[in-house]
Formats: structure tokens, sequence, C-alpha cells
């Protein structure tokens, strides 16, 4: 999937701000919308929104917010239009594979991870924050219920900062299927593979880096040797200081995996079931916990961004 063409103003629409970057060369960091839409509460989504902007700005990069509005990718949202993504109930939360229908009937809506991905390298981004990525399901040899996430990383020459993948998932299954497509995996100062809300999830990791340079020395090896446009996920673990409660994380997500079995709880809706209960379970901590781990990763997202960009 390799960025061949410009980008189209009647489909895919840079700010200002991210089109005089991107002509000048200067570092720009992805960041997707359904966090703010979907995954926190009035009016706290919009202030988390521009906060996670600002932590990209003092990194040394140009934050870039992308979502769908009437039909038209922007990359890049201005206030009122970050305004109209954390007020509109109706927005749709969109994946990869909603861009056409969203584009050809002018429909609006908040970016996944598959969606951002592609909209980001599509409009010449390397670099993309988000919490945690989609993954294989529990479940997963009755469900075949596997995230979008991972078939695009695997053919998308982008790199995602994340926390590790959402632990209502399979964490083991997950790391296999990214080696099985190819996507390359280092932990940011870490030996093993954060878990979202945890520090870690117990799981190892095959490459370790300790500084954003050595991220972007990755980015440049894949493209000095070529082959598949693979993603690069460079995996940032939440600090031990601001995880939740390991403890309390297993109890909850027990109570809430028992709960989806009973209410036949199955598809799409299993996540944010799941998510939404362990808000409540927990009392508003897993919460906390990923937004500490959002604010890091855009951190060093912003980071990476500039070291690639001055070829550190």
């Amino acid at each position: 999937m390799g960025i061949t063409r410009q980008p189209d103003d009647s489909v895919l629409r840079p700010s200002a701000e991210v089109a005089e970057a991107l002509e000048q060369g200067a570092p720009v960091v992805a960041l997707e919308s359904t966090i703010i839409s979907h995954g926190l509460p009035r009016p706290r989504n919009l202030e988390v929104a521009l906060e996670l902007e600002e932590i990209v700005r003092e990194a040394g990069a140009v934050p870039a917010t992308i979502a769908v509005l009437d039909g038209v990718a922007h990359i890049g949202l201005d206030k009122s239009e970050l305004e109209r993504i954390a007020d509109d109930p109706g927005l749709r939360k969109l994946s990869f594979r909603d861009l056409p229908a969203a584009t050809a009937l002018k429909a609006s809506g908040a970016t996944t991870v598959s969606a951002t991905s592609f909209l980001a390298a599509r409009a010449g981004i390397r670099i993309f924050a988000t919490g945690g990525l989609g993954g294989v399901h529990r479940e997963w040899a009755e469900t075949q219920d596997e995230s979008a996430d991972l078939d695009m990383l695997s053919r998308t020459r982008i790199t995602v900062v994340c926390a590790g993948v959402k632990s209502i998932l399979d964490v083991p299954a997950t790391l296999q299927r990214l080696e099985t497509r190819g996507v390359t995996v280092a932990g940011f100062r870490t030996d093993e593979f954060p878990g979202f809300y945890l520090h870690s999830s117990g799981e190892r990791v095959d490459w370790r880096i300790e500084t954003p340079a050595e991220a972007a020395g990755i980015m440049r090896a894949q493209d000095t040797l070529g082959g598949p446009e693979t993603a690069l996920i460079v995996a940032n673990p939440v600090p031990v200081s601001e995880q939740l409660d390991p403890e309390l994380h297993d109890r909850v997500l027990a109570e809430a995996l028992a709960a989806a079995e009973q209410e036949e709880v199955t598809g799409q809706a299993i996540t944010p079931f799941l998510l939404g209960y362990l808000v409540r379970g927990t009392d508003g901590a897993s919460l906390e916990a990923n937004l500490a781990a959002v604010r890091g990763n855009a951190r060093l997202a912003g980071k990476i961004a500039a070291a690639f960009r001055r070829g550190d």
C-alpha cells in the first residue's frame, strides 16, 4: 500500500497546518478520533483531545487528529471540528471497511485504528499514536473474531506507538498473528509486551529499543530493505505507578467475561461491553490508566517522528 498519489481534496483533506508540515518534511503524528467520540464522557473527551495534541506539539511534531466529516477524511482537525467529534452523539465509528461507504454517502464518523492507519499513510504520515490495538479475541476458535487492525497493519507502512493490545483480548494469539503477518514489534525500554491497562502482559517481545532514534532507525531500515509494506509497532508500557492494580484488573475482567457470556454478548458489541464493565467495576481506574498510556504514547510518537525527520 505504497503512497503513490497526492491526496485528493474531495475525499482526503489535510488541514492547512498538516499540509504545510508534510510539504516541508516536518514531523507529523496521526491521532485517532474514536477515543474522543466513543471512548470518553463529555466534556472530558474534548479536554483530552486538545491535551493530546498539545503533548505532540511539545514533543516536536504537528498533531493530525483524523476523522471523516460529511464524507471527507480530515487529516488534522481545528477546534470547531474537534468539538463536533466530541459533541455529536450520532457519530459513527468507522473501521477501514466503512470508509468507502462513508465517503460515498457523505457520512460522518470517528476513525478506529485500522481506518486511521490507512488514512494517515494515504496522506503521507508515518507515525500514529493510540492507546491499545485490537487483536485476536478470546474464544477465537469458535467465533473467528479478529480485529481488522491486524490485517491493516500487515499491509500498511506506518509506525504505531501503543500500550499493547486491549487486555480483554487473547494477547499470546495476537502476538502470534502479528508475527505471522510480518509485523515488527519492539518494546520501548521493556522486554515484555505491555498489557494496555497494565505495565506488562507477561508475554515477551523479541526486540527492545531504548530511544526514539532507535525506532526511527528501524523505520529507515524498513524502507531500505523494501518488501511488504508492513507496520512497526512500538509497544510503550504505561508506567507502573500509573497502571491499573493488577489484582483488581484480573478480578473485574473475569467478572466482565462471565457477564458477557451470561448475557450472550458477541460480535462488535463485545469490546465496548467489556471495556465499559471494566470502567464501572474499577470505579474509573481503568479509564485513568488508559489515559496515562495514551499520553505517554503521544509523547513518544512525537519524539520518534522528530527523530525520523532529523535522520537520527
